[in-house]
C-alpha cells in the first residue's frame, strides 16, 4: 500500500478510537481501496464498521437507499449522491462517520460537464451534517482512484479534528 495513504488511515483509526467512534465508507469509483487502507491497519476492526462497494446505480439504491430520483435528476457522479451515499452508509451501519466516493476514474465515461476525472465525495456524522465536494483529479485511472482516497481520508481527518469529542 501506499505509504501515505497508510499513514493517513493510521491517523484516522487513532482518531476515531480515541473517540470511541466507528466509520463506514461507501465507495463507487474506488471500488473498495478506501476499505482496503483502512483494514490494512492493524486493529481497524476496532474503528472499521463496513464498507459498501456500490458501482452501479442499482447497488447504489438497494444498498444505500439513495433515491432513484437523485440519480435521475443528478447522476450518480454529484454531490447530491455521494450525500445520499454516505447517509445511507450510516443509516445502514452502527458507524458514527462515512465517507462517499463517487466518481469518472476512466479512461472512458466524461461528458464535457463531467469529464474524466470528476469525483464527488460526502462527509457525514451521525446526529450531525452532511458535507460534499466535487474534485477534479488529472492522471490515469489509477491516480484518479488513488487521490480520491487520499483526498476522502483527509477529509475524514479535518472533520474529526475540528468536530468535538462526545463527552
Amino acid at each position: 500500500m501506499n505509504d501515505e495513504l497508510e499513514t493517513l488511515a493510521a491517523d484516522l483509526g487513532t482518531a476515531l478510537l480515541a473517540r470511541g467512534e466507528w466509520l463506514a465508507a461507501a465507495e463507487s469509483c474506488t471500488g473498495g481501496w478506501l476499505a482496503q487502507s483502512v483494514t490494512a491497519i492493524a486493529g481497524s476492526s476496532a474503528w472499521f464498521d463496513r464498507g459498501f462497494v456500490t458501482y452501479s446505480n442499482e447497488a447504489k439504491m438497494d444498498m444505500l437507499g439513495v433515491p432513484a430520483t437523485t440519480l435521475e435528476r443528478h447522476g450518480a457522479v454529484s454531490e447530491a449522491t455521494a450525500r445520499a451515499m454516505a447517509q445511507g452508509a450510516l443509516a445502514h451501519s452502527r458507524a458514527n462517520w462515512s465517507v462517499a466516493i463517487t466518481g469518472i476514474a476512466g479512461p472512458s465515461g466524461g461528458s464535457p460537464e463531467k469529464p474524466v476525472g470528476t469525483v464527488s465525495f460526502a462527509w457525514a456524522e451521525k446526529d450531525g451534517g452532511c458535507e460534499a465536494q466535487t474534485c477534479h483529479f488529472a492522471g490515469d485511472r489509477a491516480a484518479v482512484r488513488e487521490q480520491s482516497v487520499r483526498h476522502a481520508l483527509r477529509g475524514l481527518l479535518r472533520r474529526l479534528d475540528t468536530t468535538p469529542m462526545m463527552a
